[in-house]
């Protein structure tokens, strides 16, 4: 028997102002480094312009349908994703909830490491500090990476780019949904479209431009036959849209109860897409002009995604720029504001769900917990094998601890709660454009056997090829070690007890007062 304070129920949420405030909000979780780092570079590896294909058949039948089931449970059930799971499928559900928790507090503590790198890198483009050789800075100089994969010893100039990022976050956090996140990101999202605009623009007429474009959208279309290629794109659509860890579910349960649902999201979802589309064209047209001044095909270049491709390949061709100066400081600068509003959406899953099952104040939460997590990514991210810690926890949290959760949420609140209709019918009896049939078949069939083929192959990958030739024994301990941890973090925050009674809950509309029937066509 769940262990439960019956004196009353959860208090009200905070809501959004309005749907512009929701849409900004969702596009700052949904646009975030990856876009930028990610997309171009995948999409080049896996046919080109033929990638497109793969990529819109991805975002319509798993990308967007996910994304409305987020949507539908954090609305209906109206609580954080441990509250909102738990209203849905009881203490198994519960738990799923606190395993996505798990999930933003790995994701979190490293994530504010990268954004540290790109704000060193906004002020160092003024001088082009990196020099001749930006590999060997960002290794050596800058972030003075270790041979052992374990080190205690810290980077200054890490280290201080890092408290500050998690300053501002925690400030962001501690004015509250309204004032803190929606403000926050009415204005860093209009600022880094128009950045990145101008930054792509510029790119447009750079020498070389037009051949970067050429090989960014030539189409392979031999590459459609190939299963890995339409695996990438399903995997860059999961993991660009903040998608089954929580994000989404959070921010939906902070909507009016009357307000439209799926339409909105049909926005993010497209925005968030087209930004990335966007993000390509500056990319590769800036890649051309790289490739044209060595005087090589684009084929031939090297780190075209990730670290590699914003630290190392990006500072190499602001060197080689008139003006670099003012490019490389709307790169980073955009980086800097892509990150920040995805962390901001990541620390707010973990905030809700501690207030929720604990009953405590958003500044206790957010300067308490927040500043406790601050301490742990300090500890672990700002010393000379940071940039290792990094690149394993991050492979393991969204290759592992992501896909993971998605294929069991469909299978405990589709397959055995049974949920799909109440949650089709909640989504369109509330939105413009309905879901019905269609929509659960992909959520309850499509979705989960994409990526529990996805997390079977990543698995097996894992097991038999390790990861980045770091050792077994490290990648046993930071690795799977990490996912361990969001299981028994899972279990026993699940076995905590609730400040306030979760279960003295309505939704709404009711259940019985929507007609089912109606709305799967």
């Amino acid at each position: 028997m769940s262990r439960t304070n019956t004196a009353g129920a959860v208090p009200a949420r905070e809501v959004w102002t309005g749907q512009i405030g929701f849409i900004l909000a969702a596009l700052g979780s949904a646009v975030g480094l990856g876009n930028i780092w990610r997309f171009p570079g995948v999409a080049y590896e896996n046919g080109g312009g033929a990638f497109l294909i793969p990529y819109l058949v991805a975002l319509l039948t798993a990308g967007i349908p996910i994304l409305f089931l987020d949507y539908a449970i954090g609305h209906r059930f109206r609580g954080s994703a441990p509250l909102a799971f738990r209203r849905l499928a009881g203490r198994v559900g519960e738990s799923i909830g606190w395993f996505q928790v798990m999930i933003c507090v790995f994701i979190c503590i490293y994530y504010t490491a990268v954004l540290a790198w790109a704000s060193s890198y906004f002020v160092f483009s003024w001088d082009l500090r990196w020099g001749s050789d930006p590999t060997a800075f960002f290794v050596g100089e800058y972030l003075q990476v270790a041979a052992e994969p374990i080190t205690f010893e810290f980077v200054p100039g890490v280290l201080i780019p890092l408290v500050l990022m998690w300053v501002v976050a925690l400030v962001v956090l501690g004015a509250g949904v309204v004032k803190g996140v929606q403000r926050a990101n009415v204005i860093f999202i209009p600022l880094l479209v128009i950045g990145f605009l101008i930054l792509v623009v510029r790119a447009l007429f750079l020498p070389g431009a037009i051949d970067g474009l050429t090989a960014f959208f030539t189409p392979d279309f031999a590459a459609l036959a190939d299963p890995s290629v339409w695996i990438a794109a399903y995997s860059q659509i999961f993991f660009s849209l903040s998608i089954a860890f929580g994000i989404m579910v959070t921010y939906a349960s902070y909507r009016r109860r009357r307000v439209n649902l799926t339409t909105p999201g049909l926005v993010v979802a497209f925005g968030n897409s087209s930004f990335e589309l966007l993000a390509g064209i500056g990319v590769f047209a800036t890649l051309g002009f790289f490739a044209f001044e060595q005087g090589i095909p684009v084929a031939e270049l090297e780190g075209l995604t990730g670290v590699a491709l914003s630290f190392m390949t990006f500072p190499a061709i602001v060197s080689q720029m008139p003006g670099g100066e003012w490019f490389g400081a709307l790169f980073f600068g955009a980086l800097v504001l892509a990150g920040l509003t995805s962390l901001i959406s990541i620390l707010e899953v973990i905030i809700a769900a501690v207030r929720d099952k604990f009953g405590l104040t958003r500044s206790q939460v957010v300067y308490g917990l927040g500043g406790v997590l601050a301490v742990v990514s300090i500890l672990l991210f700002s010393t000379t094998s940071g940039l290792t810690a990094l690149d394993t926890v991050d492979n393991w949290a969204n290759n592992i601890g992501i896909v993971a959760s998605a294929i069991i949420v469909s299978i405990v609140v589709l397959w055995v709660r049974r949920a799909g209709p109440e949650l089709a019918s909640h989504l369109s009896t509330l939105s413009t454009f309905k879901v019905g049939r269609v929509w659960l078949f992909l959520v309850s069939i499509v979705a989960p056997v994409v990526l529990a083929y996805m997390l079977v192959s990543k698995i097996v990958e894992l097991l038999v090829d390790g990861y980045s030739g770091y050792p077994v024994t490290y990648l046993g301990i930071v690795g799977w070690g990490s996912v361990a941890i969001m299981v028994v973090g899972a279990i026993a925050l699940t076995g905590a007890r609730w400040r306030h009674d979760p279960e003295k809950f309505e939704p709404w509309p009711a259940t019985d007062a929507v007609s089912l029937k109606g709305d799967l066509r």
